[in-house]
């Protein structure tokens, strides 16, 4: 079930969020049973950012429910805090664009497709329910919105999350980047970000 919920600005968040438990306070014309997973469109002031989020109803309040969010959407909920608190998006070592782009890399039986869960600067998690052994070396060719042919990256297996985890399964990957690639990556980066921002990200692109 899809719940769309628009806050009027940033200070929305912090009065529907509650950071201890990981819950949202969703205002609902009629709210779903107790247990239902739902999709929560979040769009923050007059235009974007749009985030989806995924979790379950927990609860009933007198003008909605409340939706305990999944923790494989952590990173967003991450973001959106960065974002309505300020200063966090201008860290870029820290940011991690919740985005989904078309991910190939080398999986130790071939080519694997999959999409990333988030991306910045630095590097990028992307879906995967193998993940390859931490410290591996990984060839992937990463496709982005206006880009016609996609990004060749190398990068090192930094963390993973294995399908038994609390989390959402994939790996953790450290971009090793030469001067130009980093440049490029940045931009790519800048660009995704306003789009999202804005609200004009494709709904491809949204988790």
């Amino acid at each position: 079930m899809r719940i769309d919920l628009r806050l009027a600005n940033e200070s929305e968040w912090l009065k529907v969020f509650d950071p201890r438990d990981s819950t949202l306070a969703a205002v609902t014309k009629s709210s779903p049973a107790v247990g239902t997973q739902v999709r929560v469109d979040l769009v923050i002031g007059k235009e974007g950012p749009r985030v989806i989020l995924h979790g379950q109803v927990i609860s009933h309040q007198s003008d909605g429910c409340t939706v305990a969010i999944s923790p494989g959407d952590r990173e967003k909920i991450n973001y959106v805090n960065g974002f309505v608190r300020g200063g966090l998006l201008n860290l870029r070592e820290r940011r991690r664009l919740p985005v989904r782009l078309e991910v190939t890399y080398g999986g130790l039986e071939g080519p694997c497709k999959t999409f990333t869960r988030d991306i910045n600067e630095e590097g990028v998690f992307i879906l995967t329910d193998a993940p390859l052994p931490e410290d591996s070396e990984v060839h992937l060719f990463l496709s982005a919105p206006g880009n016609a042919t996609p990004l060749s990256l190398t990068g090192m297996v930094q963390h993973t999350v294995v399908p038994d985890d609390e989390d959402t399964p994939g790996m953790g990957i450290m971009f090793k980047l030469e001067d130009g690639q980093r440049a490029t990556l940045t931009k790519l980066v800048d660009d995704l970000e306003k789009a999202f921002l804005s609200g004009q990200l494709p709904e491809a692109l949204l988790l």
